[in-house]
């Protein structure tokens, strides 16, 4: 007597995963953005402890983080990362470019770069962040982010405050880089300065943050047709 065949189909056999090949390659290109900057500065002779005290630094580590398993998952077919998880990313990087292009730039207190010290801030300050925020906006389904996020995300920051004072309280006066950045140097502007100034920024962050939250309702997302990669011993769907 030959035996029933089932009925229950295996969703993977029905529905192929999708394979998004365009999207994996271009985070792979971020993260390669990251680990070459960082390459440079330390080829240059930065030590990695004054390199990692930079937000900069630190920033664009995580947006690797973020993209190096969104790539893999993007190439297989699996699904994306928590939504806010890839735009916390975002957030901490759009703060790196925005600071340094809007803030830094042109800072008497900033010693502009040069030779290859330059390349490698083209690549973690103007790159990284434009693409990310492209690849958010264009190749990341939207949706899953709430108000409360952008409370979540500031946590960070506040964080890396706290680090910098830290840091700098326990460094000797005249340190190099001692405050990694001007508007956090507590010589130049007391602790009282420095407080005001991280109470505006944050404010500012926070916008962004909800600004994030907001677009994502309303951003574009290229769905495209991917890839599909059927299994083998899958026979035609009747």
């Amino acid at each position: 007597m030959v035996a029933p065949l089932p009925t229950h189909v295996p969703p993977a056999a029905v529905i192929p995963p999708l394979r998004r090949p365009y999207a994996a390659v271009f985070r792979a290109l971020i993260c390669a953005a990251v680990i070459t900057g960082i390459v440079i500065y330390l080829s240059t002779g930065v030590s990695p402890g004054h390199l990692l005290s930079y937000f900069t630094i630190q920033s664009n580590i995580l947006l690797a983080l973020a993209c190096a398993p969104s790539a893999y998952r993007a190439w297989t077919g699996r699904p994306p990362l928590p939504a806010w998880a890839t735009a916390g990313a975002l957030l901490f990087i759009c703060i790196t470019g925005l600071i340094y292009n809007l803030v830094l730039t042109g800072d008497p207190a900033v010693q502009s770069p040069t030779g290859w010290s330059q390349v490698a801030n083209v690549l973690v300050h103007m790159v990284t962040p434009a693409a990310a925020l492209l690849d958010w906006l264009l190749l990341t389904p939207p949706g899953g982010l709430h108000p409360r996020h952008a409370g979540l995300w500031l946590l960070y920051p506040l964080a890396y405050f706290a680090f910098v004072l830290v840091r700098g309280a326990l460094l000797a006066p005249g340190s190099t880089a001692r405050y990694p950045y001007p508007f956090l140097d507590v010589e130049l502007h007391g602790y009282a300065g420095v407080l005001g100034n991280a109470v505006i920024y944050g404010l500012i962050f926070y916008a962004l943050a909800l600004a994030i939250v907001g677009l994502d309702r309303i951003r574009p997302y290229l769905h495209g047709s991917g890839n599909r990669i059927s299994p083998t011993a899958a026979g035609p769907l009747k």
